[in-house]
């Protein structure tokens, strides 16, 4: 699978204007802009780090897994996003593997990025993402 870097840290918000708010005037990340994501009726703003970004995900509809998230738990870390080389090959090494995925093929997320998500049951709880760009 070959993962390179931790590609973003997704974090479930209500509402991304106040949010961005905290992130860009008390701690001096600025966005790199606010994208909306229809298939995953959310949308996102991602915060630029040194090698990584924080991606602020925000639902558009109360059936959006993230809103499903924010229910159930509130606001806070939704998932970890892992940045590999080549999306599908990964997808198919771990299916081979017999692990638990909720994506068996790439979807487009956001910037542009392929993405596939494995099921937290198989990573420890985690909702883990990954990511090819």
């Amino acid at each position: 699978m070959n993962p390179t870097i931790i590609d973003h840290i997704g974090v479930a918000v209500k509402n991304l204007e106040s949010s961005l708010k905290f992130w860009e005037s008390t701690l001096g990340i600025k966005c790199t802009g606010v994208e909306e994501v229809a298939e995953q009726k959310v949308k996102t703003a991602f915060l630029p780090l040194k090698d990584s970004e924080i991606e602020l995900l925000e639902p558009t509809a109360d059936d959006s897994p993230v809103a499903k998230f924010i229910e159930k738990k509130g606001e806070g870390i939704h998932h970890l996003a892992i940045r590999v080389p080549d999306l599908q090959k990964a997808l198919d090494e771990l299916k081979a593997q017999g692990v638990r995925l909720i994506d068996e093929k790439p979807r487009r997320g956001a910037g542009g990025a392929k993405i596939a998500f494995i099921h937290p049951a198989a990573s420890g709880g985690i909702l883990l993402e990954l990511s090819e760009r």
